[in-house]
C-alpha cells in the first residue's frame, strides 16, 4: 500500500503502476499521494555506482488539515473528480524545502524543532503547487474523506465477502455514487481494490512466509483455487508459484 505522502528522488527514476495507468516520476518530478493505494512500483534507473535515493514523506491527515486551515484552503465536493495521485515538475521552493528536511538527518538536535515546522512548509508548498487541487487527506470538504474511510473498511476485511451496501450505509452514500466517486479518485472499482489487496497479500505470504498458492489463496478470502489463479496470472502476467520463482531467481542474481 502506498500511503499518503509525496515522494522526492534524488537520484534514479520510479515507476507507479496503478490500475492501467502508470506514473514515472524522476529528480526533476515529485509524485503525491493523498489516499490510501494498492499499488505496484519498480525503480527503473540505479546502479551501484548510482543507487536510487529518494525520500517518502507521509502526509498525516491531521497536519494536512491544520496547515489547509492556517493557509485559508477552501476545499469542495468539485475536487472529487481528481485523481488522488499524478506527478508534477518539482520547482525550487520545495526542492529546498525537502533538501533542508533531509539535512536535519545530520543534526540531530535541531531536528525535534525543525521537522514539524518544515513538514508544514512542505505541505503548503505542495498546495501552491500543480497539485493544490489534488483532494487532499485532511481537507475538510470533497468525497476524499469519504473514499478514504471506504479504502480503511476494505483494507481490514480484504479477505472477507465485498458487502457494498453496508459500506454505502456508514458513508451516506448510493452504491452508484460510491462506485462512481472510487474510481474517480483510486482508478479502481471497489472490487478492483478488494482484488488488489487480496493478489498482493498472497504474494507477500507465498514469498515472505513461503505458503503454497492455494494456502495463500485461502489466506487472502479466496475459496476457489483455480479463480485464484486466474485473477493471480491477470494481475502479474504468470501463475502464481511460477512468479514466486521469477523473483526469488531474480532476488539470487542481484545478490550476486
Amino acid at each position: 500500500m502506498l500511503e499518503p505522502s509525496v515522494c522526492v528522488i534524488a537520484q534514479g527514476s520510479k515507476e507507479v503502476l496503478l490500475g492501467d495507468s502508470r506514473y514515472r516520476y524522476d529528480s526533476s518530478h515529485y509524485l503525491l499521494a493523498t489516499v490510501e493505494l494498492p499499488r505496484v512500483s519498480q525503480v527503473l534507473e540505479a546502479s551501484s555506482e548510482q543507487p536510487y535515493l529518494a525520500l517518502r514523506l507521509e502526509l498525516a491527515p491531521t497536519l494536512v488539515s491544520s496547515v489547509l486551515v492556517e493557509a485559508g484552503y477552501a476545499s469542495s465536493r468539485d475536487h472529487a473528480e481528481v485523481r488522488a495521485i499524478a506527478v508534477s515538475p518539482l520547482d525550487g521552493n520545495l526542492l529546498d524545502a525537502v533538501v533542508r528536511l533531509v539535512k536535519l538527518l545530520d543534526a540531530p538536535a535541531e531536528a525535534p524543532v525543525l521537522q514539524p515546522l518544515i513538514t508544514r512548509e512542505i505541505i503548503y508548498r505542495l498546495l501552491l503547487g500543480e497539485q493544490g487541487a489534488t483532494p487532499s487527506p485532511g481537507s475538510p470538504g470533497g468525497y476524499t474523506l469519504d473514499i478514504a474511510r471506504a479504502v480503511k473498511r476494505l483494507r481490514q476485511d480484504f479477505d472477507q465477502p465485498l458487502r457494498i451496501e453496508q459500506i454505502t450505509q456508514e458513508l451516506g452514500m448510493s452504491v452508484s455514487g460510491l462506485h462512481h466517486h472510487f474510481k474517480a479518485v483510486t482508478a479502481l472499482s471497489p472490487l478492483q481494490f478488494q482484488k488488489r489487496l487480496r493478489l498482493q497479500e498472497a504474494r507477500r505470504l507465498m514469498l515472505g512466509e513461503d505458503l503454497d498458492a492455494a494456502s495463500a489463496a485461502y489466506r487472502v478470502g479466496y475459496r476457489d483455487a483455480s479463480h485464484f489463479n486466474r485473477e493471480y496470472k491477470s494481475l502479474f502476467g504468470v501463475p502464481p508459484m511460477r512468479d514466486v520463482q521469477r523473483l526469488r531467481e531474480a532476488a539470487q542474481d542481484q545478490a550476486f
